[in-house]
């Protein structure tokens, strides 16, 4: 016997988050107020990490024509992470960034974002993104008010399902990408070819940056090392980093070691194997704009699955990516077609591929993932050399 609706309701409002319930009054309030204007333009929201960021960039160009609008007329809702590139990388279109994880858990910060979303009136609100969380992504969608409210069918789990069973049925349209696992880009594609109701075939990764000397005494050509990411699962070990700098620098190129707070750690060991003439310290002393100065002049990167790893590759500049399975062929490697011929990714296969990082074979959450340490050293060194003549 099926269930009265009203039956089904109460147990899907029963399954949700703790703090979906505390942010209740302040999205129930957000959805009475109005908007200061006539509704008009687009709001993008893309609670993205700034690898996600770089992959949907080059379909962003396809959202003009598509919606009929001017880029002044386009709104990118991001996060502060990336925003202080933003307005170089977004030229043309107006960007607002926030701190998404205040908004999932600070309810005045959450109230005082969705307002000013409210508030600017915008007359279509669009989300593509496949992995993203309700309490930031679809609430910032539903907090516009926007009369077309267009979203991506996400990856749906058991710990999400009553959140978006909750959250689906309130967009005017929701579009199918495919099924997991294809890659990011091939879905901001699909995702546009539905919204024009044609084939629109997806483009390799292109971003233009500015022009700008590195933070870096002159001297001799580099190759740029970053040996961190934001989970230490997902790096590959130091020691197999250093071997690889020793050989990159007996080719004559000098090694600029680069990386965040997380990697200051490291900072003794590094400095203790390199002479000063061969390498260069920039671990936390860059912003991210300098990262990217310094990452547009070298002759290669070498990198963990990370950002800058993508806008390397973006930028065009060999580079060489090292990954494990947690999202294989999600976000890398790229596929044949959309790779580009600067770009090399390195892997160690294993029958668990495809775990969302819920990996059972580390001893502790510091240790890498077994799939990125097995990455064998030789396998790398054999593939950078190609990128790699001597230095002059």
């Amino acid at each position: 016997m099926e269930l009265p609706s009203y039956l089904k309701q109460l147990i899907l409002l029963g399954r949700m988050k703790k703090r979906w319930w505390l942010f209740r009054p302040v999205d129930l309030f957000i959805s009475l107020c109005s908007p200061k204007k006539k509704k008009q333009g687009l709001l993008i929201v893309r609670m993205d990490g700034l690898g996600d960021m770089v992959l949907f960039r080059r379909a962003l160009e396809r959202y003009p024509k598509i919606f009929n609008l001017k880029k002044e007329e386009i709104t990118i809702l991001g996060c502060d992470s990336w925003k202080s590139v933003a307005t170089d990388i977004f030229k043309g279109y107006n960007v607002k960034t926030i701190d998404e994880k205040s908004f999932e858990k600070n309810p005045f910060y959450r109230f005082m974002i969705s307002f000013w979303v409210k508030r600017q009136g915008f007359k279509i609100a669009v989300c593509d993104t496949f992995f993203r969380k309700t309490l930031t992504a679809d609430s910032l969608i539903l907090a516009s008010g926007a009369d077309q409210k267009i979203v991506s069918r996400p990856y749906i789990s058991k710990k999400n399902k009553a959140e978006f069973s909750y959250y689906l049925p309130k967009y005017e349209k929701v579009i199918s990408t495919g099924k997991h696992p294809l890659h990011e880009i091939v879905r901001h594609y699909n995702f546009l070819s539905k919204l024009s109701s044609k084939k629109i075939h997806p483009d390799q990764p292109v971003i233009s940056w500015r022009k700008r000397k590195p933070p870096i005494p002159k001297g001799r050509s580099f190759v740029v090392i970053n040996f961190g990411s934001n989970e230490p699962g997902r790096n590959w070990p130091l020691e197999n980093f250093l071997d690889i700098a020793k050989k990159i620098i007996d080719l004559g190129y000098r090694v600029i070691f680069v990386g965040s707070e997380n990697e200051r750690k490291d900072k003794s060991v590094i400095n203790g194997v390199f002479g000063k003439a061969d390498f260069v310290d920039l671990i936390d002393k860059t912003s991210l704009p300098q990262l990217f100065d310094t990452i547009k002049h070298a002759k290669a990167l070498v990198t963990n699955e990370t950002g800058p790893g993508h806008m390397s590759i973006a930028l065009g500049i060999p580079t060489l990516m090292i990954y494990g399975g947690g999202h294989d062929t999600t976000f890398v490697p790229y596929p044949r077609k959309l790779k580009p011929r600067n770009a090399l990714f390195i892997n160690h296969y294993m029958s668990c591929y495809q775990c969302l990082w819920s990996c059972p074979y580390r001893q502790s959450k510091l240790d890498p993932f077994p799939c990125i340490e097995k990455v064998d050293q030789q396998k790398v060194w054999k593939s950078l050399k190609n990128f790699l003549p001597k230095a002059n």
